[in-house]
C-alpha cells in the first residue's frame, strides 16, 4: 500500500487556509513537525509553490515513505529524523532563524496504527511496542512488566483518564507475576475481564484509554509537547502562523494554555499606557477548538476526535 492511499490528512483544507496568509510570499519556510506519511506536507508544497518545507518525524519508516512521496518537490523539502521538541536545534543546524508557518498533527499516525507489528492498535494482536521511534526508548511491554503499581495507576489516570485504573492495574500486576506481557491481545482481554459491566457499555473499546496512556508514556508525548509548542511560538516570525491538530483533551488543553498565554497582556493592572513589551505576542485565529465537519468524519473516521487551533505572531518577543 502506498503512502498516498494509506493516509487521508485530517482537516487538510482548514490547515491550508489558516496558514495561507503566511506562506504565500516567496521564500516562506513552513515546518511540518509531525510529517507522518506526508499528506499535509504534499498539499502545502503544492498549494504554495514558492515555499520551502522542513519535515520532522521520529519514525524512520515514516521518513522513508514520505521521502518517496515528496521526492518530486526536490530540494524544496528537507526531511529530518527528529522529535518535534527538537525544532530549535533543527532550525539552528539549517541556519534558519525564523519560519513563517508551523503545523502539528499530534498523536499516532495512520501508518503506525495500520502496521500491526507496532502494537498501537488494540483491535489486532501485536507485540506491545508502541514506540514511534523503534531505535530508542522502552516499549509498552517493559512499562507494563516493570513499573511499580502506583506508577501504572498514575499513568492510566493522568494520560488515559481511566476511572477504573486501580482495578486494571491490580489485574496487570497479578498477571505479570504469572507471565510477563508481550502481546496486545492478552492485555485487551485482561482489561475486558477487569472492568465492571457498566464501564464496558460506554466509550467504545474498553482498552482504548489504557492503550492511549501507555503510548503517551512510552513516547513522552505530553512532556515533548510542553516543550515543543512554546519553541514553535519562539521561532515563528511576525506574521507567521501555527496550526495544531490534537486528538485528546490533554493535548488540546496544553495547546490552549500556551496560545491563551501568548494572546494575553502581561501588563500590571492600572497602567495608564501599556508598554509594548507587555502587549500580546499572539492573536488567536480560531474561536475555541474547531471540529471536523460531519462530511469529513464520514470520509475519514480518524478525524472524529480532532481539535484544531491556530495563532498568528503579531509582534516580536519581549525585550
Amino acid at each position: 500500500m502506498t503512502s498516498e492511499s494509506r493516509h487521508v490528512p485530517v482537516m487538510l483544507q482548514r490547515c491550508l487556509d489558516l496558514l495561507a496568509p503566511a506562506l504565500q510570499k516567496p521564500g516562506a519556510v513552513v515546518v511540518d513537525c509531525t510529517l507522518g506519511l506526508g499528506g499535509h506536507s504534499e498539499a502545502l508544497l503544492t498549494r504554495f509553490p514558492e515555499a520551502r518545507l522542513i519535515g520532522l518525524d521520529r519514525d524512520k519508516e515514516a521518513l522513508r515513505l514520505s521521502g518517496e512521496r515528496l521526492a518530486p518537490f526536490g530540494d524544496r523539502a528537507t526531511l529530518v529524523h527528529a522529535v518535534y521538541d527538537e525544532l530549535p536545534d533543527v532550525l539552528d543546524r539549517l541556519g534558519i532563524p525564523a519560519v513563517q508557518g508551523v503545523l502539528f498533527d499530534l498523536g499516532v499516525s495512520s501508518m503506525q496504527l495500520d502496521e500491526a507489528d507496532r502494537g498501537f492498535a488494540y483491535a489486532q494482536d501485536a507485540p506491545l511496542d508502541m514506540r514511534m521511534d523503534q531505535t530508542t526508548g522502552i516499549s509498552a511491554a517493559e512499562v507494563l512488566n516493570t513499573y511499580p503499581p502506583g506508577e501504572l495507576v498514575r499513568i492510566l489516570r493522568q494520560y488515559g483518564e481511566e476511572k477504573q485504573a486501580k482495578r486494571i492495574v491490580s489485574a496487570i500486576v497479578r498477571e505479570r507475576a504469572r507471565e510477563p506481557f508481550t502481546n496486545s491481545a492478552r492485555l485487551v482481554e485482561l482489561i475486558r475481564e477487569a472492568l465492571p459491566q457498566a464501564a464496558k457499555r460506554t466509550g467504545g473499546n474498553p482498552a482504548k484509554r489504557t492503550f492511549q496512556a501507555l503510548r503517551i508514556e512510552v513516547n513522552g508525548e505530553l512532556s515533548v509537547l510542553e516543550r515543543a509548542i512554546p519553541s514553535a511560538v519562539d521561532r515563528i516570525a511576525v506574521g507567521g502562523r501555527i496550526a495544531v491538530l490534537s486528538y485528546h483533551s490533554l493535548e488540546d488543553r496544553l495547546v490552549k494554555q500556551v496560545f491563551a498565554a501568548g494572546a494575553a497582556s502581561t501588563a500590571p493592572p492600572g497602567l495608564p499606557v501599556v508598554p509594548e513589551k507587555y502587549l500580546p505576542k499572539l492573536k488567536l485565529l480560531t474561536r475555541g477548538a474547531e471540529l471536523p465537519t460531519e462530511e469529513e468524519i464520514a470520509e475519514n473516521r480518524r478525524a472524529a476526535p480532532a481539535r484544531f487551533r491556530g495563532v498568528e505572531r503579531i509582534r516580536e518577543a519581549n525585550l
